[in-house]
């Protein structure tokens, strides 16, 4: 059977070799601070304090502070909420452009409707004037005026 050899892997910087007289051999690493969480708040029933206490005590373990936080979740919050506006907008002006293109198609057909009956009536009016004691006009009737002198008398 054959023996695997481990290693030990650590964050932890080698030490120094004996006759070497460092600084930083002598002083401890920074090591995170550890922290206790109390579970005490779920039991009573009150789980959304409990997980804001947990978030605060997180945000104040790491780099971040909760400022950092806050106006992340903030901006995060904000642009779904400015998203969503403009989506309901957007469908809203889609359904308004949907209701005028109904009404511009309907009064088109009316206006060619109206079109249509207008010609239908302007080829039914010989028929109607003949149907009346009318008859057309067959020549043109002129007046030469070339030759016209006022009368002495006519008012001006």
């Amino acid at each position: 059977m054959a023996l695997t050899l481990r290693t030990a892997r650590s964050n932890a910087a080698p030490a120094a070799p004996a006759g070497r007289g460092s600084d930083d051999a002598a002083r401890p690493a920074a090591r995170p601070q550890l922290h206790v969480i109390d579970g005490s708040s779920q039991r009573n029933g009150s789980r959304s304090t409990g997980s804001l206490a947990r978030i605060i005590a997180w945000t104040q373990a790491r780099g971040a502070s909760l400022i950092h936080v806050t106006v992340a979740i903030v901006f995060l919050v904000a642009t779904l909420l400015i998203t969503l506006m403009l989506r309901t907008q957007m469908v809203q002006n889609s359904f308004e452009s949907n209701t005028v293109q109904k009404n511009i198609n309907m009064l088109t057909q009316d206006v060619q409707d109206d079109q249509a009956k207008l010609d239908e009536l302007i080829s039914s009016l010989p028929d109607k004037a003949q149907k009346m004691g009318m008859v057309p006009q067959q020549d043109s009737v002129t007046i030469d005026l070339n030759g016209y002198k006022p009368s002495k008398g006519s008012a001006q």
